[in-house]
């Protein structure tokens, strides 16, 4: 009955019926209450750097989409949630054993009735992304979708590394920054305005 619910509700696009399978923004938000949050981000150039240890001190780890993770070295070890905006594959959400799916693209049909049965589970609100595509003036990307989240909640620290805005491309993907719906640009500026506007953020370079 819960999936032809589910079906239902992604049929109909009833944002309301779908949000109710998962966590609601407090619960979410909850979570993050004074714990110290490392996003990893997919640019390749972190695979240069030695921040593995760091990024798995934190208290709750955000992988993205795919969620690459070639060695621990440079990406660390431990995946405490998924922003995702396309679903992931099963061996990915096997190897990564993610505690939360944080579903974060509008593009409903694209979420799998497996996401919300088999793990904890939060809809990222469409109000939400079409407040961020105004700011931006373009398409968010997953990324920039979950700092703008986590920049909500009472979050102790919040750390970023693998954001290059796509400087050396995506460990994700083979294509160049004209393939893909986003503004670079737009989205460095915004981080920019974030990291001067509040001292709980962190963009770690990759040169180190």
């Amino acid at each position: 009955m819960s999936h032809l619910r589910f079906l239902w509700a992604k049929l109909t696009q009833n944002e309301t019926a779908l949000a109710e399978f998962g966590l609601t923004e407090t619960e979410l938000l909850s979570r993050l209450a004074e714990k110290s949050v490392a996003v990893v981000g997919n640019a390749r150039a972190l695979g240069q750097t030695a921040h593995g240890a760091q990024i798995d001190s934190a208290d709750i780890v955000i992988r993205i989409n795919s969620a690459p993770m070639p060695n621990a070295k440079s990406h660390g070890r431990k995946t405490t949630w998924m922003a995702v905006s396309t679903p992931p594959s099963k061996e990915t959400l096997a190897n990564r054993a993610s505690s939360l799916i944080l579903w974060m693209t509008p593009k409903r049909k694209r979420l799998g009735w497996n996401i919300p049965r088999d793990f904890s589970f939060y809809l990222n609100r469409s109000n939400d992304w079409v407040r961020l595509s105004a700011a931006l003036g373009t398409r968010p990307t997953t990324g920039v979708m979950i700092i703008d989240l986590l920049s909500r909640s009472k979050a102790r620290k919040i750390d970023l590394y693998g954001f290059d805005f796509f400087a050396s491309l995506s460990l994700s993907g083979e294509r160049q920054a004209e393939q893909v719906p986003h503004d670079f640009d737009r989205e460095r500026v915004f981080i920019d305005a974030l990291l001067a506007s509040d001292p709980r953020v962190h963009l770690h370079k990759m040169n180190a």
